[in-house]
């Protein structure tokens, strides 16, 4: 009984060490693996335009899960009419926010954190459902990404990001 405790003991402080190690170096997403928290330098100041993001072909987006540990992916995004979107593919079709982790934290807790190159930025994202405007940033989406095999615009789910509040 002493070993088990001492057993228990040991596998949680290891657990606590290296979610503290995580937090101060962050664990970025890579490809298809998803990651915890993005590290970066903090950009305070308002972004007033979000051109610059044409240069980047993948962001990181960080999520803010239920039991406190982030959830961070990578995604496409573009700027259109000033303002700045991003975007969740259902490949194989599938029930939005359900089948996303981050779309069902995003649609619970819409606070985010973007990494665009080594800039970390807090913002908000509201989802947009005007069909219009999905279909124009969707054509936005298609033209800035040539090579991306887009699922239709109905297996496609955007964002709008927003200043956090």
């Amino acid at each position: 009984m002493k070993i088990l405790k001492i057993v228990g003991l040991g596998t949680a402080a290891a657990l606590v060490l290296a979610l503290v190690s995580l937090r101060l170096v962050g664990l970025n997403p890579q490809d298809q693996r998803p990651g915890l928290w993005l590290s970066g330098e903090l950009v305070t100041a308002p972004v007033i335009d979000w051109s610059f993001t044409d240069d980047h072909i993948e962001i990181f987006v960080q999520t803010n899960t239920r039991y406190g540990i982030p959830h961070s992916v990578t995604t496409y995004c573009t700027d259109y009419n000033g303002d700045f979107y991003l975007f969740s593919a259902y490949y194989g079709g599938g029930t939005f926010p359900d089948d996303r982790g981050w779309n069902r934290n995003v649609m619970r807790d819409p606070r985010v954190r973007i990494k665009i190159g080594e800039s970390l930025y807090d913002q908000q994202l509201s989802y947009v459902s005007d069909e219009s405007l999905r279909m124009a940033v969707h054509e936005e989406l298609v033209a800035k990404y040539p090579q991306w095999n887009s699922p239709g615009l109905e297996n496609v789910y955007i964002f709008k990001v927003d200043p956090a509040v």
